[in-house]
């Protein structure tokens, strides 16, 4: 089972990025797929997160990041992204994507068993 986060780099405040996360060697049929996000000497933050089945692609969103981040799947290509328009300063961070199998969504880190190595993500202003 692996997780792989990638996307991050170098944008200007109001600019965009897209993170992507593929994940291999799931069997599981239903689970999460989260991002979450840690600046540095703060804890890790959760920001979005989907529901990964057939007939369920729910998503949610930290009250920080609504409207502003839209989390989608491709289903073919084992893919979560996180596509971030309207960057600030507060979104800098290394972006983590992970797995959760708890059976409902969930902002804890502790409920998640599998996570991708982290990506920078740094927004000048």
């Amino acid at each position: 089972v692996q997780l792989q986060a990638s996307g991050g780099g170098l944008v200007q405040a109001g600019g965009s990025l897209r993170l992507s996360c593929v994940a291999s060697g799931f069997t599981s049929d239903y689970y999460y797929i989260g991002w979450f996000r840690q600046a540095p000497g703060k804890e890790r933050e959760w920001v979005s997160e989907i529901t990964i089945s057939r007939s369920d692609g729910s998503t949610y969103y930290a009250d920080s990041v609504k409207g502003r981040f839209t989390i989608s799947r491709d289903n073919a290509k084992n893919t979560v992204y996180l596509q971030m328009n309207n960057l600030n300063s507060e979104d800098t961070a290394v972006y983590y994507c992970a797995r959760s199998i708890s059976g409902w969504p969930s902002i804890d880190p502790a409920e998640y068993d599998y996570w991708g190595q982290g990506t920078q993500v740094t927004v000048s202003s």
